[in-house]
């Protein structure tokens, strides 16, 4: 069985990732590892055989090395907005100490200024501060020695759609907006083939929606 744990598990796009994982077929080898505050959020899945819970801080070094234990592959389903980037440095951290090399780990659009136009100086201005420790967030994955693919996500959406282009970080970001459910998609194409965006930076978008000056809901 693949081990797969998911930090800050409750939030929607990670519980659509783990709802397919514990669904459908093709990722019936899986077992999850769910840290979150207050994990009674998820007693739902409290039962199942696959499942594992756990009452957790992500700005506590100790809790998230502990997770890390016999791990596969790390998602970590949060921007770190942290001024010290410790949710960023804590996960990094765990995974030197035990041994865990895969992490899919989420940010924003826009840390390498590859936002054009109009949308890209809205959505500077509208990330402000945040932007910095985002940026920071990056800077530390690409320097941990860690097998890293920083998520660049878009402006997100309910849309039941799955409808996505990637874009590397050398590449214009295409999109100004996506679904949850493609982002959760993408995840997923990644935990089935973990050579899949080694060691780079994706942005995720619908490209209908490049050319909009602001987010598409």
């Amino acid at each position: 069985m693949k081990k797969v744990l998911i930090l800050a598990a409750n939030g929607q796009i990670a519980r659509l990732v783990e709802h397919r994982i514990l669904t459908e077929p093709a990722y019936q080898d899986i077992d999850l590892t769910l840290f979150l505050r207050h994990a009674n959020r998820l007693s739902d899945l409290a039962d199942n055989s696959r499942v594992k819970l756990i009452d957790g801080d992500l700005t506590d070094a100790k809790a998230v090395s502990a997770a890390m234990v016999s791990q596969d592959i790390v998602f970590v389903a949060v921007v770190d907005h942290d001024v010290q980037n410790r949710l960023t440095k804590n996960v990094i951290a765990g995974m030197q100490a035990n041994h865990v090399e895969r992490v899919l780990f989420t940010n924003v659009l826009g840390i390498y200024n590859e936002v054009a136009g109009e949308f890209g100086r809205w959505n500077t201005a509208s990330i402000g501060s945040g932007l910095t420790s985002a940026r920071h967030s990056d800077e530390l994955l690409q320097s941990s020695g860690l097998d890293y693919t920083t998520l660049r996500l878009p402006w997100l959406n309910d849309r039941d759609e799955i409808k996505y282009t990637v874009t590397t970080k050398t590449q214009p970001y295409n999109g100004v907006s996506g679904s949850r459910q493609s982002i959760a998609d993408a995840v997923l194409q990644i935990i089935a083939s973990p050579d899949k965006y080694s060691r780079d930076s994706i942005g995720i978008s619908d490209p209908a929606t490049q050319g909009e000056d602001r987010p598409v809901y």
